[in-house]
């Protein structure tokens, strides 16, 4: 019974992590960006939606608005600053959005505060089902884990069945081709964006619903993030659904199980310390692996 709630638990965290490394790997894939400020586009949503839901009541108005506040916030930043970065090597790109995190962390304690804010569930989403074999799960995790599902479907759809999608995927192919048959790039890189800074927005909102919403609360998550893309595969919406759910599961289980197996030989305390930190070096472990078998990830394109 453990073992299952751990395993909805690691799917659960995939999922969240899909999220926020699906639009990190369009921009890196299509754009050829190193976003830092992914992560404080993730917390934008998670403040909009607190705020929002503050004011309503309604936690559907809040989790809209997390959506519109992240695309807003991602498509104002592309033209207002990462647009000059695409002909600049990969050293200025990571100064530059370092440097957005900055000033989204100090924008957003000027306006917030320092202080938590916390999101409450509405009744329908809060509580507890029962699934087969009596097991007892919160039943807003379940709804995150159809959440990520849905939204992978979605993209999936997306990218391979419109005219969008086309672009997008001739954009990460060749994008002075696609510029020379007369597709606006300007307006392409910021749709895509916005895309991906919404789906950052969109899981800051439903994490802070399970944590609190903080100033800072994007950039631990923003490195498993680029470890999901690194081990799927970069510009691969696949490789990031698989290695978000490798990357979850990992974590999840292994610091379910690695205590327990420690605490065989070791007292609980150290038996606890040891396992925990293995159960997150394992994830890197996982990372080097992939990268020793496939250089290019699961599902990256071959160079």
């Amino acid at each position: 019974m453990l073992l299952a709630e751990q395993a909805l638990n690691g799917l659960q965290y995939g999922m969240m992590l899909f999220l926020m490394a699906a639009g990190l790997t369009l921009v890196f894939g299509v754009m050829g960006l190193i976003n830092l400020a992914h992560g404080s586009l993730y917390m934008t949503g998670a403040f909009a939606c607190a705020a929002v839901a503050a004011v309503t009541g309604s936690f559907w108005l809040g989790l809209a608005a997390s959506l519109v506040a992240a695309a807003a916030a991602g498509a104002l930043v592309e033209i207002a600053v990462i647009r000059r970065l695409y002909a600049r090597d990969h050293l200025d790109q990571v100064l530059a959005t370092f440097a957005l995190i900055l000033v989204f962390s100090e924008g957003t304690r000027w306006l917030f505060g320092s202080f938590p804010l916390y999101l409450k569930l509405p009744g329908s989403l809060s509580g507890a089902v029962v699934l087969p074999g009596g097991l007892h799960y919160p039943l807003f995790r379940l709804v995150i884990i159809g959440f990520g599902a849905a939204v992978a479907l979605g993209l999936w759809w997306l990218i391979t069945r419109t005219r969008l999608g086309i672009r997008i995927r001739a954009g990460e192919a060749d994008r002075e081709m696609i510029g020379a048959l007369g597709v606006d790039i300007a307006r392409l890189y910021t749709i895509v964006f916005a895309l991906g800074a919404a789906l950052a927005g969109l899981a800051g909102a439903l994490v802070g619903t399970i944590q609190s919403v903080q100033v800072g609360m994007g950039e631990p998550v923003l490195i498993l993030a680029f470890v999901v893309v690194v081990i799927g595969g970069i510009g691969s919406i696949k490789g990031a659904f698989v290695g978000a759910l490798l990357v979850g599961m990992t974590d999840t289980l292994g610091k379910a199980l690695l205590p327990d197996l420690f605490g065989q030989v070791l007292d609980a305390s150290s038996a606890d310390t040891v396992g925990a930190s293995l159960a997150s070096v394992l994830i890197y472990v996982l990372m080097a692996v992939v990268l020793i078998l496939r250089p290019q990830g699961l599902f990256g394109a071959r160079g």
